[in-house]
């Protein structure tokens, strides 16, 4: 068989319309194939499907599983070890809304094999072949996928990839001398320059033809670069701008699918739904009008709580001679701020906010124990458009109570209650979240289960109307 090389790993390659970078060891990316399997066929679009290998313990630290199922070697700090515990929680969610199996692994793999065995599929067929029903490329990435997540497939084993090309039905003539040495060289100059084109995370969909990048409000971004997503709550913007940006811009999203089996609800047996949010974090503002949307359709009553949760980290400067780690870092903290800035209504000022008050707490311990939903609602909203929109102070008393009165709330006894009687409030307030654990804003909760970010709301809507 000829010689097989792997492409060149740039993201502005504009041949297709979509580029999409998956790793066989990351659970988010298995739990997007489907829905984005699902949106090429029904908008008619062919895409170049890319292995991307994952070092996870770069930006992670590393862990491993003795025999039992404890923790033998570690190198993970408590933050870093409570959003790998969340990560697999919220996966295995999603996973079972599809009767998909998502085991926890005993260690970090190296996919470095089965992403060779990807290359050595795509050059067996056309780009058009690959994206077809039924083609090898779709056949084996399902044969690799569902197997590891169920720990039957040792992604280190060169017999076990080559038995996986025969089974999907694939030539390994050569292909045993091709993935000890030019295949496997090949694979890691392409990981290294995609890498360093700033692919860091899976999965990563990239969109070779847009010209720049624009907010909501139709402020210019970015000046000639290819669109990038990272997660498949995306796909609904990918969607759009596949489609032409027809019709209103949507916001992210994870589909939950027809057919979802949802899970019996055993928390509170009332029709609210706990929503925890800093006010000084951009991800709330930005996550207010799809909650407030979402609880009016959903004639859903929001029981909000304020926190201060985990300050967004401002991204570092690029250094010479950087490290793995601190690039994967900087990468990151600048598509963060990218990714905000496009699904914002306009312009955010400032994400990497440090100074936190008590003041809009206090005021909504006083709304809600005074006002409607509809009143705490408005308070909500009002706080944040304060601050967001309108760059206003939020951190006084005096500053808090004019939102009150403008929510329409009387405000008499206001000042007392907040050197008074709310402070016993806060305190409490502060202790039921650490309890919780949180740090990312927004959360919600149905009973005690955790959902982390907007992108959960077309789930919570689904439960929450399952309950009420």
């Amino acid at each position: 068989m000829k010689s097989l090389k792997c492409p060149v790993a740039t993201s502005t390659d504009a041949q297709v319309p979509l580029i999409i970078y998956l790793d066989f060891k990351s659970p988010y990316a298995y739990l997007a194939v489907e829905p984005t399997r699902k949106m090429l066929a029904e908008i008619g679009v062919v895409a170049d499907w890319r292995p991307f290998v994952l070092d996870i313990a770069s930006y992670l630290g590393s862990a491993k599983l003795d025999k039992s199922g404890k923790v033998a070697e570690q190198s993970r700090s408590k933050e870093q070890w409570s959003g790998v515990k969340y990560a697999y929680f919220d996966c295995r969610r999603y996973a079972n809304l599809r009767n998909m199996t998502v085991r926890g692994t005993v260690k970090i793999w190296n996919t470095d094999l089965p992403a060779v065995g990807w290359w050595w599929v795509k050059q067996q067929e056309s780009l058009a072949q690959q994206c077809a029903p039924g083609s090898l490329l779709e056949k084996y990435i399902d044969a690799v996928y569902a197997p590891f997540w169920r720990r039957e497939f040792d992604a280190e084993d060169i017999h076990a990839v080559e038995q996986v090309l025969l089974d999907v039905g694939a030539s390994v003539d050569g292909f045993r001398d091709y993935a000890e040495g030019p295949g496997l060289q090949a694979n890691a100059q392409f990981q290294a320059d995609a890498f360093e084109s700033g692919i860091y995370g899976v999965p990563t969909y990239v969109l070779p033809n847009q010209p720049s990048s624009v907010d909501t409000a139709g402020n210019e971004l970015k000046d000639g670069k290819p669109e990038q997503f990272f997660g498949r709550e995306h796909l609904p913007l990918i969607r759009w701008f596949l489609q032409g940006q027809s019709g209103d811009r949507p916001d992210v999203a994870y589909e939950v699918g027809e057919g979802a089996q949802l899970p019996p609800d055993e928390g509170a047996g009332d029709a609210r739904l706990a929503v925890y949010i800093d006010v000084k974090a951009p991800q709330s503002y930005l996550a207010l009008n799809g909650t407030l949307a979402m609880a009016k359709q959903k004639n859903i009553d929001l029981d909000w709580h304020f926190f201060r949760g985990q300050p967004l980290r401002k991204p570092a400067v690029e250094v010479a001679d950087e490290d793995r780690g601190s690039m994967h870092r900087r990468i990151r903290g600048e598509y963060i701020a990218q990714d905000m800035q496009r699904y914002a209504p306009h312009t955010l000022e400032d994400l990497y906010v440090q100074e936190y008050s008590s003041a809009p707490a206090l005021g909504l311990a006083w709304a809600k124990a005074h006002g409607s939903q509809k009143d705490v609602d408005s308070y909500v909203r009002d706080i944040l458009h304060r601050f967001w929109r309108l760059h206003e102070d939020v951190d006084s008393i005096v500053s808090v109570e004019s939102v009150l009165k403008h929510t329409g709330l009387a405000t008499e006894g206001f000042a007392a209650f907040a050197g008074g009687a709310g402070l016993a409030h806060l305190e409490q307030t502060s202790v039921d979240a650490q309890n919780l654990g949180l740090s990312v804003s927004p959360t919600y909760f149905i009973g005690a289960e955790p959902f982390q970010g907007r992108q959960h709301l077309p789930l919570l809507a689904a439960r929450m109307r399952s309950r009420s």
